[in-house]
């Protein structure tokens, strides 16, 4: 496992944007027989997403929360000093959609920009090497945008994803700062899972072909082509239960603390039977564990971001974060904890596009 620590960064502020287009489970019924959409919401957690429009891209959603953050916390748009851009669902195959952005929202040319592609262990990864920047002498603010437009991805004929994902983009700022005090990162990978969470083709290895546009029917009848997402849940589930609780318990000992002194846990809201089933294991209480899956989906690696603002914008909830873990799993097979604090993060009011 691989251990980072930093001291004196952390996140200033956090800003989210979802789409305003609102789709319900319980209207599947074309896909999914009705008395199994109730099983179903009643064990994922999930009752609507929100889904962007044709034209809307994961950029149009982080563009608009970033304008958020940097106008409510007043920052100077020449001091920013790094933009990182996480997504799977970028404008391009090329070029970088960072470089787009920094120009979008009026940053200075001298602004470090690039894009990273880490799914739902995203979060993690982009903010440990966010912090790994601002971290250095020359480079005081990074401003990380994680955003997904998931609805995309999936076959509208495929009930394994259909009721899962929805699009959301966010915006956190990363600075230097005594009272942030230490930070702790746990990230690890496993690619001998990669297949159990895969868009087949459309990259270098399979590229976009007559084949990879077929329809082709599984055995439980989905229908689905070779450039959507393809999802075995029962393995992701399995991948999940053998490594988050364990990864939770490593960085809190790493931290040098135990599980009694964690104020909240951040899942990523990939599906709340399974999610619970972590916490449980863990001997955590679900009153200290915030969900907001019930009303945007599984938005991959915006959903810890979007998570905290829609749940912790308000002071009085969740209201002593100053040990939170926060935990991703998923795509490549890829997963990460981290131990830090939220005292002193701004968090905008939620915002649709």
């Amino acid at each position: 496992m691989a251990f980072i620590t930093y001291n004196n960064v952390g996140i200033k502020a956090i800003a989210a944007c979802v789409p305003s287009g609102i789709v319900r489970n319980e209207d599947l019924i074309h896909l999914i027989p009705q008395e199994e959409i109730e099983k179903l919401v009643n064990s994922i957690g999930i009752k609507e997403r929100r889904e962007a429009s044709e034209k809307v891209c994961s950029s149009d959603l982080c563009f608009e929360a970033a304008e958020r953050l940097l106008n409510d916390n007043q920052v100077d748009r020449g001091e920013v000093d790094a933009l990182i851009f996480l997504s799977q669902t970028p404008d391009y195959r090329q070029p970088s959609t960072a470089p787009s952005l920094q120009n979008r929202l009026g940053l200075s040319q001298k602004t470090l920009a690039f894009d990273m592609n880490m799914a739902c262990s995203g979060y993690l990864y982009g903010l440990s090497v966010a912090f790994a920047l601002a971290s250095q002498d020359g480079i005081n603010n990074v401003l990380l945008l994680v955003g997904e437009t998931m609805s995309k991805t999936v076959s509208k004929k495929d009930k394994n994803t259909t009721p899962l994902f929805g699009d959301a983009g966010t915006a956190s700022l990363i600075t230097k700062g005594k009272n942030f005090g230490f930070s702790f990162f746990n990230l690890n990978s496993d690619g001998s899972g990669c297949d159990i969470l895969q868009v087949p083709y459309g990259g270098y290895r399979n590229p976009s072909c007559k084949e990879g546009f077929e329809e082709i029917v599984d055995d439980n009848g989905n229908v689905l082509t070779g450039e959507q997402l393809h999802m075995d849940g029962m393995d992701v589930f399995n991948f999940g239960l053998r490594v988050v609780p364990t990864s939770i318990k490593k960085v809190v000992e790493y931290a040098g603390k135990d599980m009694s002194q964690v104020d909240i846990i951040l899942f990523h809201q990939a599906n709340k039977f399974m999610t619970d089933f972590f916490a449980k294991k863990l001997k955590f209480s679900l009153d200290r564990v915030p969900y907001s899956l019930d009303r945007y989906g599984n938005t991959s690696a915006a959903s810890i971001p979007l998570n905290v603002v829609s749940e912790m914008y308000r002071t009085s909830d969740f209201s002593v974060r100053d040990n939170v873990v926060m935990a991703g799993f998923g795509a490549g097979l890829s997963w990460g904890t981290c131990l830090l604090s939220l005292a002193s993060t701004t968090i905008s009011p939620l915002i649709e596009y």
